[in-house]
């Protein structure tokens, strides 16, 4: 391991009495340039072409597809749910008109307002309506327009949803199939009310499934999941930046991808990093210059998908394996997921830690408009991480 760090150590710092070797502090930065915009077009972490989904488990292997982006591929998801079953409705502000980013477009003119229709703005009521719903056998799909305005929500969420299947103890009903939707994370430009990620705040509650894509296949199958196999309620988390960004081939056919399941989406030997959604995107392009200064290194990005409840098997596996550990997420890292992993880590896998496992998060702040850019985990910061981890 320490002959392979050693290109890596030497390309950023010329002597081992720095305390850090730091990107910004190594002798030619600018030959760098990590923080340039991620080329969607070819990151591997997307099909471009139909024949690499043999390289994601659950995607079906000879099935037509269609390129989409992942705005296209929840409607497609959606669409597919209300065909294959008639108990399954959407709703919420602005869903019969498509949404204000357009994930349930044509969706009412073709399944009826019945099936698809607007509501009040009360996400409160919204929630509210979708259990008493889902008690009664639907599989209710709500719209949260923004995870921002999910806050008023939050009682139903807690106290009323992530209790009933507990609550109803033996006679087995539960809320299967009512899935709470919406967009999430940065854009750039969307200050304090449009870019929250508040999904550590649901994950402290048991009862619910927390999920976050990173791309449209993904996106497809894991929300088909949620509403047609889950037996718990699910909340379905949208990178919005990815809306129009993640573009690639989806399958046509119906599939699901596992819930509580993280996939290995790059292998390697000498460090595991764990993340979800958008900031794999940055992860990878971090990965790819760090193995580019040393060749010898080879690291582990895993993508959880499932927030919670997670799957500590596939991460404590990978940990054990290369000894070196960092989380990344868009949301704050106070009390983030970040936390939660990096302990279950250090309790169940300390004797095979060779260094502490780092955390990386937005800064623990609001997002002021002037600011954004430079709060959320840039490739930057990840790939000081990886050298701060690698040289421990």
């Amino acid at each position: 391991m320490s002959q392979h760090c050693r290109p890596l150590r030497k390309a950023v710092s010329t002597t081992r009495s720095a305390i850090r070797s730091y990107a910004t502090q190594a002798a030619r930065p600018a030959k760098r340039k990590l923080n340039v915009p991620i080329d969607f077009g070819n990151t591997p972490l997307l099909h471009h072409s139909a024949k690499s989904f043999p390289q994601t488990p659950g995607l079906p292997q000879d099935s037509s597809s269609t390129r989409l982006n992942l705005c296209q591929a929840v409607n497609e998801g959606l669409r597919t749910a209300l065909r294959e079953d008639n108990k399954v409705l959407c709703f919420g502000e602005d869903v019969a008109f498509g949404g204000v980013f357009r994930c349930t477009l044509n969706l009412q003119s073709e399944f009826g307002p019945d099936r698809v229709f607007n509501t009040p703005i009360t996400e409160q009521g919204i929630v509210g309506a979708a259990i008493g719903m889902a008690a009664e056998g639907a599989k209710p799909v709500v719209e949260i327009q923004f995870a921002d305005y999910v806050f008023p929500a939050f009682d139903q969420i807690v106290n009323e949803a992530s209790k009933f299947r507990y609550r109803e103890g033996s006679t087995g009903a539960n809320l299967a199939g009512m899935v709470i939707r919406m967009p999430c994370g940065g854009v750039g430009h969307g200050a304090l009310y449009h870019t929250q990620s508040p999904e550590s705040l649901f994950c402290h509650v048991p009862g619910f499934k927390v999920v976050v894509p990173r791309s449209p296949s993904q996106a497809k199958g894991l929300l088909l999941s949620s509403i047609l196999e889950s037996k718990d309620p699910v909340i379905f988390m949208e990178p919005k930046i990815l809306y129009r960004a993640a573009v690639e081939e989806v399958p046509d056919e119906l599939y699901t991808l596992p819930l509580c399941e993280a996939e290995v989406v790059k292998p390697g030997a000498d460090l595991t990093i764990i993340s979800y959604g958008r900031p794999l995107y940055n992860c990878l392009a971090a990965i790819e210059a760090a193995e580019k200064v040393s060749p010898g290194i080879s690291i582990e990005l895993i993508d959880l998908r499932t927030i919670y409840p997670w799957d500590r098997k596939t991460i404590l596996d990978s940990v054990s394996k290369t000894g070196r550990a960092i989380v990344v997420h868009e949301s704050m890292v106070n009390y983030g997921v970040g936390s939660e992993i990096a302990a279950t880590i250090q309790e169940r896998a300390l004797l095979s830690l060779q260094a502490p496992v780092k955390r990386l998060g937005g800064w623990t702040t609001h997002t002021g408009l002037a600011w954004e850019k430079f709060i959320f985990p840039d490739v930057t910061r990840i790939y000081d991480a990886i050298l701060e981890v690698l040289e421990f």
